[in-house]
């Protein structure tokens, strides 16, 4: 729990710091071409190429929902942080959980009044974030409305993939959606023109070691901490992590990047966070929780943020 409550909080300034010199589209696409290579290694060494012998169905569910969560989710936050402080996008990326409850109102699924009255708080909260005059550190407005692109694209993509086919191997279908869409935001890198303006030599070594950090903390330690945390630990403690990252992620901000914490950044913070916290206490709590079956473990691991 520790490591997925810092870690992941500290992703987002990992991010900022990365993008100070490393093309952002670049970036996060290498990231999870590298992350989703070493786990696909780890399992071909284990149990051979087999592994990888997935349907058609099953291939085209990790296509769409890995563009929908490395590339739409994490590529859209790393781009926005080139202008967006840290503490502000984890604060935005937090209503992830906020937008599945409406994407599930969409599809005509019964929620919960006290869900529903959560969510209506936990909005009203990220308004106070982006109101105009308010915004910390004068973010701009295109910063603030591409990580709210990422988050509703995150929450389509952990809607999606508790209603697709999936592999019964997480690992599997993760390793996979990883690769996917890391290569995608590779190639919309080189489209976007960052390949040619890439100089290794301009790099600095902060984001150098940034984009290790996202990679082998970030992405390889964290996750499989979070999921063995999934098949060990009950659902409505491991779903913490949801309304604690973003604590963490404003708190190493201004600890070491002196991000501004100004009234707009605690009051947002405080609503968010407590919406959520309340939301995914009402979502994971009710019914009784039972042992979790492979595609509600995938369905948890695509629900997590785009750290």
């Amino acid at each position: 729990m520790a490591t997925i409550y810092v870690v992941w909080g500290s992703t987002y300034l990992a991010i900022r710091v990365m993008v100070e010199t490393v093309p952002p589209l670049l970036g996060a696409g290498l990231r999870f071409v590298v992350a989703g290579g070493v786990f696909a290694a780890w399992l071909v060494a284990k149990r051979g190429w087999r592994v990888f012998n997935v349907g058609r169905r099953e291939l085209l569910a990790a296509t769409i929902i890995g563009v929908l969560l490395m590339a739409g989710g994490n590529g859209l936050v790393t781009v926005a942080e080139q202008d967006a402080p840290s503490g502000l996008a984890a604060l935005l990326i937090a209503a992830v959980p906020l937008f599945v409850i409406v994407l599930r109102l969409l599809v005509h699924e019964r929620v919960a009044a006290g869900t529903l009255a959560g969510v209506g708080v936990g909005f009203a909260g990220v308004a106070v974030l982006v109101v105009p005059g308010h915004r910390p550190e004068n973010a701009p407005l295109w910063s603030v409305l591409v990580l709210l692109a990422a988050a509703a694209s995150w929450a389509t993509g952990s809607f999606l993939s508790g209603r697709s086919p999936v592999t019964a191997d997480v690992i599997v279908a993760v390793a996979l959606q990883m690769m996917i869409g890391g290569a995608v935001l590779v190639v919309a890198a080189l489209f976007a023109g960052e390949g040619s303006d890439f100089r290794f030599a301009s790099l600095s070594g902060r984001s150098i070691a940034a984009f290790a950090y996202l990679v082998v903390p970030g992405s390889l330690l964290a996750f499989t901490a979070y999921v063995w945390l999934l098949q060990n630990v009950r659902i409505s403690t491991v779903a913490t992590y949801a309304f604690v990252n973003p604590v963490v992620a404003v708190l190493l901000g201004w600890a070491i990047l002196g991000e501004q914490v100004t009234t707009s950044i605690l009051v947002g913070a405080a609503v968010i966070v407590a919406s959520v916290a309340f939301v995914v206490r009402q979502e994971t709590t009710a019914p009784a929780e039972t042992a979790m079956s492979p595609r509600e473990r995938a369905e948890a691991i695509d629900a997590a943020e785009p750290h």
